[in-house]
Formats: C-alpha cells, structure tokens, sequence
C-alpha cells in the first residue's frame, strides 16, 4: 500500500510540548509509514531529540536540519527534508497535520498536474477555538483559497528554484510565491480535506497577532482589514442598521465557502457563524500587527521577525525560472538565499 511519496514533517518541540504531543504524534507516525516513506526533521534540543529518535526511529527517518539562513526555523526543516526526500513527490506537513489514505493520495495525484499542491486543512474536533478560526477558512475558500500547514510539492521544481527564504514570517505564502517566480504550477484541491489538531486554548490566543501580522504580504487584503475597523465605528454612530447588513452579508459569504467542494460535508452548520467573532479579531488584530513594525517585526518564538514575506517583484528577480514550467525541467540553481544540492539519504 506504500504510496511513491516522501512525507516530510519539520518540527521543534520544548520539553513539555514533547511530553504532551509525543505520544498520540507516534502513533501518527506508525500508521503512516505504511503508506510513505516519512522523515522527520526535528529542530528539538538534544536530549528532548534524543527521547524523539527513542520513539520514532523504529518507523521513520529521523534526522536533525541542515544549516539554512535565516530566522523561521521550520523553513530549515523543509529544506533538508526535501533535499533528503527519497521520492520526486514529497507533502510537507506541520506537526498537527494527520493525513489519511484519502486525502494523502488526493495529494499525490495532484502532483501530476502541478509543481505544488495546495489541499484544504479541517480540524479533527470543534472546541470553541476550532470553530473560531474555521470562519476565517470559510471566508478564504469564499473569496480565493485559503492556506492550509500541508503542500505537496515536487522536488526537482523546490531544488532548481534553490529552496525559498527563511528570514520571512508567512512560510507557507513564500514558498508558493517562489514555486510561482520559478515558472511552477499551483494546484488548488479545495475538495481534498486533510485533519489538523486543533491547537490548545493558549496556543490559540498566542496566535492572534502574528497571523494577522502575515497579511503585510498581502497589501489588498491589509487595506481591506484595516478599513473593518473605522468603518464598523462609522457605522454604528451614523447608520447602526447597516451592521445587521454587513453581519449577514459576511456569514453568507462564509456560507458559500463552506459549500464549495463538497465542504458541507466537513464542516459544521453552524461554522458560518464564526466568521463574525473572527472578522471582529482580526480588525483589531491587525492595527496590533502593524504597531509590531517599528519594534522589530512579529514575535515567532524567541526571536522577531520582520517580513510576513518577500513581494513578488523580489523573488522574479533573483528565482532562477524553470525553461518550461514543467517537472524536471532547469538546472538546480541561486534562488531565494542559497543554493541547494542534493544530500546523501
């Protein structure tokens, strides 16, 4: 049942997030080296790392990551994973990602039509927190797509390219930037579904602000976030009425979103609804994001950050493009901020 896929799963655990995680991650792990072939670039300090190859080694590949410039750590992890990968096509996936059968080969076969594949994360369970952040993926596969912790991307596209920058905060929209600069096809599978543990209460809150940090990327999506805000305050003072408009207009659109592609079926009814209490963080959120800039960028960690990610104009000047935009196509060359070369498995 072994499928033709490296599945690569970058992550850096403290001690007491390993103490909580270890164990249901393991049984993850056993289960799905039976359909791929699994490593696991784990950034974690050394006794912590030393438990981990305790408990995984006897089922995936478990390496430590190649030195990458840079200050987001995972972007490390993805890189000497794929670099490492065994197979052209590889998923990468963050620690809360759980593939099944299904959906891991909606990916794979994805990856015949394109360089990255881009499915749909649905969480595992509904806490209170879960639905909250569901309303904001509403919303995004309403208007565009939203941006799921798993890509497939095939490896002889990510090495010609040179890999992608680390010193940016939005990973996930740089590498897709960059397979795009590099002449590489995006695969949207909205009607691929892939579970994500809901993170923990904490966890949740912590990730308010730097998430609406990302969309500094994004200057069109900013405007529009910012202007939420004043706006809302204009409206309540002038034309209260035309809140209870605006409420309805928004959990129509999160309605449509969780329709398109066979989303009524993953997602509950009632997770329109949050995308108003979603909405209403982030115009808030996102004043609390720009204030960030001039202390330095995002919090990620111990460190700061502070590009979401690199504009597209960047990233068409120094990504070597691909002759063809097809798989296999141009030499492994300079790309974001280094070169890559294949490593010994």
């Amino acid at each position: 049942m072994s499928l033709d896929v490296e599945y690569v799963l970058p992550l850096r655990w403290s001690p007491e997030v390993s103490r909580h995680s270890s164990g249901p991650l393991t049984e993850y792990l056993r289960q799905l080296s039976r359909l791929a072939d699994v490593t696991v670039v784990d950034g974690s300090a050394a006794a912590t790392f030393a438990h981990h190859h305790e408990l995984w080694s006897g089922h995936v590949r478990h390496l430590p990551p190649d030195p990458w410039p840079g200050r987001n750590g995972k972007v490390a992890g993805v890189v000497t994973g794929i670099r490492r990968a065994r197979h052209e096509r590889v998923v990468i996936a963050d620690d809360d990602v759980r593939y099944d059968e299904s959906s891991l080969r909606g990916v794979v076969a994805g990856l015949d039509h394109g360089e990255l594949v881009r499915p749909q994360n649905v969480f595992t369970s509904w806490p209170w927190h879960a639905r909250w952040d569901t309303g904001r993926a509403l919303l995004n596969r309403a208007l565009t797509h939203d941006h799921p912790g798993t890509f497939g991307v095939r490896r002889t596209c990510f090495m010609d390219m040179g890999g992608y920058d680390g010193d940016v905060l939005f990973e996930n929209l740089e590498l897709t930037r960059t397979v795009r600069c590099a002449g590489g096809r995006v695969v949207d599978l909205p009607g691929v579904f892939v579970g994500r543990v809901p993170p923990d209460v904490r966890h949740f809150r912590s990730q308010r602000v730097r998430q609406a940090y990302d969309d500094l990327a994004q200057p069109g999506r900013l405007l529009v976030e910012l202007a939420c805000l004043p706006v809302a305050v204009c409206a309540a003072v002038r034309a209260p009425g035309s809140l209870l408009g605006g409420a309805v207009a928004v959990v129509v659109l999160a309605e449509a979103g969780r329709r398109r592609a066979g989303g009524a079926a993953a997602y509950p009814r009632s997770a329109p609804l949050w995308a108003l209490p979603w909405l209403v963080e982030r115009s808030v959120c996102v004043w609390l994001a720009l204030a960030q800039v001039p202390r330095g960028g995002a919090s990620y960690g111990d460190v700061r950050i502070p590009r979401a990610a690199s504009p597209v104009r960047r990233l068409r000047s120094r990504v070597p493009r691909r002759p063809d935009g097809g798989p296999g196509a141009g030499t492994v060359g300079r790309g974001a901020v280094g070169r890559v070369r294949d490593a010994p498995a």
